[in-house]
């Protein structure tokens, strides 16, 4: 005849266990966020780098007259801008 008991549990374990459920009492509520992006936006972020690279070009072609004569160098901002606003819309696509 085989005799077989349950071993208690160490004091230790049934800490590590009540740590343990106190942490998955911490619930998380996220804000639901869209899961598709709006249709208008991956359109209007190309937009945005193609007329950006587009207007930079011209100034370059043009040797710094075009797009827009008479504001020199500013041309350059007003290229990046566009593609500024590119990389802005491309943060937002999902």
């Amino acid at each position: 005849m085989v005799y077989l008991s349950r071993m208690p549990k160490s004091k230790l374990r049934k800490k590590v266990i009540e740590k343990h459920s106190h942490e998955a009492e911490v619930v998380v509520h996220t804000p639901a966020a869209p899961l598709e992006s709006p249709r208008w936006l991956a359109p209007a972020m190309v937009a945005g780098f193609l007329i950006g690279l587009f207007w930079i070009v011209v100034f370059y072609v043009t040797q710094t007259v075009y797009p827009i004569p008479g504001i020199g160098a500013w041309n350059m901002v007003i290229g990046f801008g566009f593609i500024g606003v590119g990389f802005t819309l491309a943060t937002r696509w999902r």
